[in-house]
């Protein structure tokens, strides 16, 4: 069995921290499904940015969604340090810190994968962390700034010796933001750097994708982004539970959408629209997207849904 820390994985294949999709309700939906970890949206790292609704939203968790894992993202590693703090106050269980993330709106802060290239910096930021709390720290990465500067390598021995528990890399460089396709040969010189566990992510699609990153990479278990929107049960059929059929997918779709529905209350109809949206595509019910988006109220949605599916059923 793996172990990040003292913390133990019921399986090696974890959910991705994705920010506006993996909230409590779908953290949840992928743990009931046999997720092996699941890691909540990225946390800024200022306090003062906490209060609002949806912030308070984004770190919700009522303890049924596995081990608590929550993500931050900054570059200052004394506020770093004492929002990992604030965070472990409220239950977490897990500290992730995001060096990984391309988005403009976080490299434009020195933040996520802008960070690859201080590798120093990293480790301040690893070593504040990791002295500030006691559970385990762990980071996600990516494979270095560029194609031609893979620095993946010296970003990760720095996070292991600063105290780090655990590594994700994704498979392509901060400059390759996600265009291409990721590849996982890098991470086998990675995976030879370090002794603490690592993950493989990026275009892990379903089990044959698997398999290749796990061969070509020498991961110790991998992290699914994406493909688990609109079919949560993913991370659990490759960490080896049954398929559900389609009949229960349908209903898994039905119980997801009530779930957001009394997560974020009257509003929850806009939120469950993305998510809606991956399962008619995965159903082969892309068909009715159009008139489901056009609902502007949850039990039009619910109602909608229930009736396009037990049409299914019985055609």
């Amino acid at each position: 069995m793996l172990h990040i820390g003292p913390v133990p994985l019921r399986n090696s294949v974890l959910l991705a921290p994705m920010a506006g999709f993996t909230d409590y309700p779908m953290r949840r939906m992928v743990w009931q499904l046999g997720g092996g970890l699941t890691v909540g949206e990225m946390v800024a790292s200022q306090a003062r940015l906490w209060n609002t609704r949806k912030s308070t939203q984004r770190r919700r968790d009522d303890g049924d969604a596995g081990p608590r894992v929550v993500q931050l993202a900054g570059s200052d590693p004394a506020q770093l340090a004492e929002a990992a703090r604030a965070q472990v106050g409220e239950g977490a269980q897990i500290i992730d810190l995001n060096f990984g993330c391309p988005a403009k709106k976080v490299c434009n802060r020195a933040a996520g994968s802008a960070l690859l290239g201080d590798v120093a910096l990293v480790g301040r930021i690893v070593e504040a962390v990791a002295s500030a709390v006691t559970v385990p720290v762990t980071a996600k990465i990516r494979t270095g700034l560029r194609p031609d500067l893979r620095n993946g390598c010296d970003v990760a021995r720095v996070v292991e010796a600063a105290g780090g528990r655990s590594l994700v890399v994704h498979g392509r460089t901060r400059a390759c933001r996600f265009l291409g396709r990721a590849e996982h040969v890098t991470l086998r010189a990675i995976r030879a750097c370090v002794r603490i566990p690592v993950f493989a992510n990026g275009d892990i699609l379903g089990s044959e994708s698997m398999r290749s990153a796990l061969a070509q990479s020498g991961a110790d278990g991998v992290m699914i982004g994406r493909a688990a929107v609109g079919a949560p049960w993913l991370p659990g059929v490759l960490a080896g539970a049954q398929e559900p059929d389609r009949v229960r997918q349908r209903g898994i779709m039905l119980e997801h959408v009530e779930s957001m529905h009394d997560f974020y209350g009257c509003d929850a109809y806009r939120l469950v629209r993305k998510h809606v949206a991956a399962y008619l595509r995965q159903l082969d019910l892309a068909v009715f997207l159009s008139a489901f988006n056009a609902l502007e109220d949850n039990r039009a949605q619910l109602r909608f849904l229930q009736h396009i599916c037990t049409r299914e059923e019985i055609s």
